[in-house]
């Protein structure tokens, strides 16, 4: 039996359609399910059962003899919210009782992490652990994730095996409901089909032109695929970049939705929100020499061809993974 938490969720919902299409089907789905929104990520799931998030560690407590690893991908992803204590609560505390849950049933545990908490990259972006109690959060997201990381580290008990996955910027199907906070190329798709054109961030960074801030975009089947591979490894406990390792473009990741869809490009530029200005990533870029170093050799989706596939076989036809 394999734990999912924040199983109706972007991510979570995705790992739960790789799993079944892998043949996994004794599957339970931990999630709060008061978002209609959400509903198509899951309705259409092969899975054992629905556990509420409020109720999971009393369904633990009589399952875990039956569970071979949780997968903990649930989490307040809001980058621009403002309640420190929700994230303390379901980003912290939450994945502490995860965490010792783990140890104390002898259970592994994979969870999500984020490249949010590098920051504004002043300390680089390399997964070394000496490195990361340096790193400077920049909202409260990304504070929350960084919190239990360091916490985490500082463990003397363990869970058998344990990888925090830190994910850069993660796109690809499943993501219909998170709104603001979805990938700049499902709001591209959206913007485009209803007005022909697309509007980006200028730059408020001198050493950065408009459009050509850079992220290390990364889709959602390869994060999956990382995900599996650590569900089966189950050496090298660690915190770990997940990456493709090469930083593109918002004009490449626009131009590449304009070509998907086959329409003529027509970009423009409009001023970054107040609200974002001082948490705005200008350069992210996985250093991922940890993670080929343990044996993961999958190559990883090229931006174009992740755009072409979310655009085509799921943006268009309007369908979830």
């Amino acid at each position: 039996m394999i734990v999912v938490t924040g199983a109706a969720g972007f991510i979570g919902s995705y790992i739960v359609g790789k799993l079944n299409r892998d043949g996994f089907k004794d599957i339970v789905l931990v999630d709060k399910y008061d978002d209609p929104l959400k509903f198509q990520n899951y309705q259409t799931k092969t899975y054992t059962e629905m556990v509420d998030r409020d109720d999971f560690f009393d369904w633990l407590a009589g399952h875990e003899k039956q569970v071979q690893i949780i997968i903990h991908l649930g989490a307040r992803t809001d980058t621009i919210g403002q309640e420190p204590e929700i994230y303390q609560q379901l980003n912290l505390e939450y994945s502490q009782k995860i965490w010792n849950a783990c140890v104390r049933y002898g259970l592994p545990l994979v969870y999500a992490s984020s490249a949010s908490t590098y920051g504004d990259g002043h300390f680089g972006f390399k997964d070394d652990h000496s490195l990361i109690p340096e790193l400077k959060p920049m909202n409260l997201y990304a504070q929350s994730k960084h919190d239990f990381d360091c916490w985490a580290l500082n463990q003397k008990q363990q869970p058998s095996f344990w990888a925090g996955l830190k994910f850069f910027n993660v796109f690809g199907p499943n993501e219909y409901h998170k709104d603001r906070m979805a990938s700049v190329i499902f709001q591209a798709f959206n913007t485009i089909t209803e007005s022909g054109s697309m509007n980006l961030f200028r730059s408020h960074h001198p050493d950065f032109k408009d459009g050509e801030q850079v992220r290390d975009f990364v889709y959602v089947e390869d994060v999956a695929k990382v995900i599996l591979f650590f569900m089966n490894h189950r050496e090298n406990s660690g915190i770990y970049n997940v990456g493709t390792g090469q930083a593109r473009s918002y004009l490449s990741l626009t131009r590449a939705v304009f070509n998907a869809m086959e329409k003529t490009e027509s970009i423009g530029f409009i001023d970054t929100p107040d609200d974002l200005r001082g948490k705005y990533q200008y350069y992210t870029c996985a250093n991922i020499e940890k993670l080929r170093g343990i044996g993961y050799s999958e190559s990883f989706y090229t931006l174009e061809d992740g755009i072409r596939d979310y655009v085509c076989n799921y943006l268009t036809p309007g369908t979830c993974y």
